[in-house]
């Protein structure tokens, strides 16, 4: 349908393809389209062969009700939470409704794959919490039985006590609408998200790519949930690890779609990104994650420099044997001083305390 040049309210319709045969009589154009996507009643009444349109229009409708949409920004934690019994269609836009959610959820069971047991739905949300290293337990319970509010308390990694969502980092509050509006989406939804792992750590980013295969994998009362998710994100730890699991066959490359949305060009365009078997993308988008190899390369560079300029010093080793106070076991001329006078030494004992300092920054970091 496309709007008439000298009408705002009238429209006329072409087919490519096919021929719109008019019926006789007076020729009326068809009025606006039905919510941007459905063809108005004119069109069916107006054309003698345009009655399969009505069946497209309800193929829209089905198609546009499955949508579930959630923001790149979800709704800040809050202590006490309202529900009066009503179940939502979604968490909402911004994760609005994530609590109310779970609370009508409470009654299905969701199983993570063909032949795998069915869990209950805040029982599938605390696991997932769990895989990701996020915190331990997860609950939702009523403050009252007069009253219709509930609060979420959760257990951290190595405490006993549980504490408010509020209390604890803001990436749990972030993630939690994700969590919920994957398994909450009844069977055949297209999920639609904005960076699902905004505010988590690296390895929480990683293990959120194993979610989302398990949603995809979901059932439900013995059959597929048949769960679409598209995804937009900037995290190369959730893509690193959507690779692995495709090397792995954990899950097939066929499952799996990725788009690199090129703004160079106007209007924005989206180019498939090429991945094999392997997991490897073959039409990597230049420097997209920065130019790894690149730092790594000059990291050396400048660490070989440091190194080689601390060795050109001519009061080095050299220096400390003079002064009788080498440390190096190997040395001719290490001194062979009695255990208690070891302590005395001023120039070996910080050699020894910075060797042992760097080891332990390094396996921290390793961490």
């Amino acid at each position: 349908m496309e709007r008439k040049s000298d009408s705002k309210s009238e429209y006329k319709v072409d087919a490519t393809n096919y021929t719109l045969k008019r019926k006789q009589g007076r020729v009326w154009n068809p009025g606006a389209p039905v919510r941007f996507y459905g063809f108005p009643d004119e069109v069916v009444a107006y054309h003698q062969n345009a009655d399969f349109v009505q069946s497209l229009n309800l193929r829209h409708e089905k198609l546009y009700r499955s949508l579930c949409y959630l923001g790149p920004l979800r709704t800040k934690a809050e202590r006490l939470y309202s529900w009066t019994g009503v179940e939502p269609e979604s968490v909402g836009y911004a994760g609005e409704n994530t609590v109310a959610a779970i609370l009508a959820a409470r009654s299905r069971k969701i199983s993570l794959g063909y032949k795998r047991p069915a869990k209950p739905f805040e029982e599938i949300i605390a696991l997932k919490f769990k895989e990701m290293g996020l915190i331990e337990e997860f609950m939702v319970n009523p403050i009252s039985e007069q009253r219709q509010e509930y609060e979420v308390k959760v257990r951290t990694k190595g405490s006993r006590d549980w504490v408010d969502l509020p209390d604890v980092g803001f990436g749990i509050s972030q993630v939690l609408p994700v969590l919920v509006q994957c398994f909450y989406a009844p069977a055949g939804s297209i999920i639609l998200m904005e960076q699902p792992e905004i505010h988590l750590h690296p390895s929480a980013q990683s293990a959120l790519a194993d979610v989302m295969i398990d949603v995809i994998n979901s059932r439900e009362n013995g059959s597929d949930r048949d769960i679409q998710l598209v995804i937009e994100t900037h995290s190369e730890h959730f893509l690193r690890r959507l690779q692995r699991r495709i090397a792995e066959d954990a899950v097939t490359q066929e499952k799996v779609s990725a788009y690199f949305a090129n703004i160079t060009q106007n209007p924005a365009t989206l180019e498939p990104l090429q991945i094999d078997i392997f997991g490897n993308i073959r039409n990597w988008p230049e420097n997209f994650f920065g130019d790894e190899m690149g730092d790594i390369t000059e990291q050396a560079k400048a660490a070989m420099k440091k190194r080689m300029q601390k060795t050109e010093k001519p009061e080095s080793s050299e220096w400390a044997c003079q002064k009788n106070a080498c440390w190096i076991p190997t040395c001719p001329r290490r001194p062979i001083l009695p255990p208690g006078r070891i302590r005395s030494l001023t120039y070996p004992m910080p050699v020894y305390w910075y060797a042992s300092r760097r080891l332990s920054m390094s396996s921290k970091r390793a961490d």
